[in-house]
């Protein structure tokens, strides 16, 4: 995901946000369709200072947050104090060694608080007595089946009992209980996080490497000729050379190079029969 935001796509976010047209911005606003259209796509078009408080009055955002110099839209100068933030976590968001703006996307989450709930109720060890209760209770049962089907058996030969061992199994750890818990809540916040930014021009494109490579081996399979005619296939298609387009010199030349070559012999083609 994107770490920046430029002026133009801020002034776009805003609008889309709420679903409005260029031209009915611009009947709210009184500035030009024209303008608010150069404002979100022409990074060097300088928009004017009166367009400027117009476009934060009607968002209701300072003026920072339209010119991108804060993520905060209303509370600009919020201290420190307030937001309870040590030190080290002041100097970590101004370090740029991580994504700030993912982030804020992670805690403002809606399943974010119940993620924080719960790992709160385990580091603070809120819950340690209930769990010790209930693995008690279960405790308690195994030592009650025991007394009544083999009183006289001794506690080791007992362990081998199958309803016993699904008793004792079946107590609760509280680290891997609340480690379950958590990791379910954390998978849904990046779930979401990630279908909402699919679309971000930074985001992992279709066209990757990996799959042109998947691509450019599935067109070779089809390719008329043998083996190694199919690995020169994918080698010149990775070159951006068109390997049909080779004259018949060049790829008995290029076939009699890949020969050499150990990764074709290593791979699945070097082991076809020719």
């Amino acid at each position: 995901m994107k770490q920046g935001i430029t002026i133009q796509e801020r002034l776009k976010d805003l609008r889309t946000e709420r679903h409005l047209k260029l031209e009915e911005l611009a009947e709210l606003t009184k500035i030009s369709k024209s303008a608010l259209g150069s404002y979100e796509n022409d990074d060097r078009k300088e928009i004017s200072h009166k367009s400027i408080l117009k476009l934060a009055e009607f968002y209701g955002v300072s003026t920072d947050y339209l010119l991108c110099a804060t993520e905060n839209r209303n509370r600009p100068n919020a201290g420190l104090t307030e937001l309870h933030l040590s030190d080290d976590m002041v100097e970590l968001l101004k370090s740029g060694r991580i994504n700030n703006r993912l982030l804020c996307e992670i805690a403002t989450h809606e399943n974010f608080t119940a993620l924080m709930t719960d790992a709160e109720i385990y580091v603070d060890g809120i819950a340690t007595m209930r769990f010790q209760d209930i693995n008690a209770s279960l405790e308690a049962v195994r030592a009650e089946i025991r007394q009544k089907y083999q009183p006289n058996v001794s506690d080791a030969y007992m362990e081998e009992d199958t309803t016993l061992k699904a008793l004792q199994a079946s107590q609760i750890q509280e680290e891997d209980y609340f480690c379950h818990v958590t990791h379910k809540e954390w998978d849904a916040i990046l779930h979401d996080i990630r279908l909402a930014h699919e679309a971000d021009a930074e985001s992992a494109p279709d066209d990757s490497s990996t799959l042109k490579i998947i691509a450019d081996a599935e067109k070779a399979m089809r390719f008329p000729g043998n083996a190694l005619d199919k690995f020169c296939y994918v080698m010149c298609s990775q070159l951006q050379i068109s390997y049909e387009k080779l004259t018949e010199k060049e790829r008995t030349d290029l076939k009699n190079i890949m020969k050499k070559s150990g990764i074709y012999r290593d791979s699945p083609l070097g082991s076809v029969k020719r």
